[in-house]
């Protein structure tokens, strides 16, 4: 999996362009996540969301718009970006960039999908 987490900003990447990278089935794939308790796609959408919050939080990308933000990790929906941004966080991610630009997000800061 290391090998395609550069590819997180890609929308295509799925289980299987993940199988398909390693050269195993989708079934395998799954296999091999099944002691995580999290799916393929829940740790695709994790790793996304993560990388969303630290670029929410950085104040050189202050400027950019969220949806710039969320296309950039491979969200292309701004409306499924925020319903999950806002479930695995507690706030919209416009919340999150006024609060961190503010300084009072420091708690989500450390916070992990993990």
């Amino acid at each position: 999996m290391r090998t395609r987490v550069q590819h997180l900003g890609d929308p295509n990447l799925t289980p299987g362009a993940i199988a398909a990278a390693h050269g195993i089935s989708v079934s395998h794939l799954h296999a091999v996540f099944a002691d995580q308790d999290l799916t393929v796609a829940a740790w695709i959408r994790n790793r996304r969301l993560e990388r969303c919050r630290r670029d929410l939080a950085d104040p050189r990308l202050l400027t950019r718009p969220v949806q710039a933000v969320a296309a950039r990790r491979g969200f292309t929906s701004p409306a499924h970006f925020s319903r999950a941004f806002r479930a695995a966080y507690g706030m919209s991610p416009r919340e999150y960039l006024h609060a961190t630009a503010t300084g009072y997000a420091a708690y989500s800061s450390s916070t992990s999908l993990d």
